[in-house]
């Protein structure tokens, strides 16, 4: 996989949430992992997010658009919801 970013967003994105794209990067290597659709910012083009665990095992969401063939990091975060979402999706059973 091929990744993208701002670095001005990035600086924004650390401010704000604490994280840096790097890490959310490694929630793409996830096996559990998944995506969903942002249909609230979808205007010119498709967003996403994607939900998965980092190496040390935080759960983020990092909302994303892909352009050609790579991947464009928008932001992450550490949102409650989608990281309660991921725990009740990947449980055993």
């Amino acid at each position: 996989m091929e990744f993208e970013w701002d670095y001005f967003k990035e600086q924004s994105n650390l401010k704000k949430h604490g994280l840096s794209i790097k890490e959310s990067i490694e929630t793409f290597y996830d096996p559990k992992g998944f995506e969903l659709n942002d249909s609230s910012h979808s205007k010119l083009e498709t967003r996403m997010y994607w939900i998965g665990k980092t190496k040390d095992g935080r759960v983020l969401t990092t909302w994303f658009t892909r352009r050609e063939a790579k991947i464009r990091i928008i932001g992450c975060a550490n949102w409650r919801k989608f990281r309660r979402y991921y725990n009740e999706t990947t449980k055993v059973k």
